[in-house]
């Protein structure tokens, strides 16, 4: 039951995006205003080129600390390798990827355009909902 019930159906439209030349202190007070773990970096035309971590985040910090240097912008930190998901990926299917990687939220892409997030959070949510076991 679980393999039919999809990414649409639990990811979350209503999205805070960052662009690639903000100020990381910017986009860290965003993300903390917010609780957000991570953002989706959109370009002016849009597109996602990047995602935004608090781990990411955590270098500037550091250097900050280190160096007196609180110059990055999200361009310079962010992860440009984005992976994503679609919104018709089976949740039991990105739950398995949550498992294999460090991400809490994946973009979710459909004909490369961001059209949500999903998150860990996102698929506690619909196991509980569904109320049933993996298998």
């Amino acid at each position: 039951m679980l393999k039919s019930v999809t990414v649409r159906d639990y990811m979350t439209s209503a999205m805070i995006t960052l662009k690639p030349e903000i100020d990381v202190l910017e986009a860290a007070q965003t993300m903390l205003e917010y609780r957000l773990t991570g953002a989706a970096v959109i370009d002016d035309h849009n597109r996602l080129v990047g995602y935004l971590s608090e781990k990411d985040c955590l270098h500037t910090v550091l250097s900050a600390i280190y160096h007196g240097d609180l110059g990055d912008r999200v361009m310079d930190r962010m992860t440009k390798d984005v992976r994503t998901v679609h919104p018709d990926d089976s949740i039991a299917d990105v739950a398995e990827r949550f498992l294999k990687d460090n991400n809490r939220m994946y973009p979710v892409m459909e004909k490369d355009r961001l059209v949500g997030m999903i998150s860990r959070q996102s698929i506690l949510k619909a196991l509980q909902y569904i109320g049933v076991n993996w298998n």
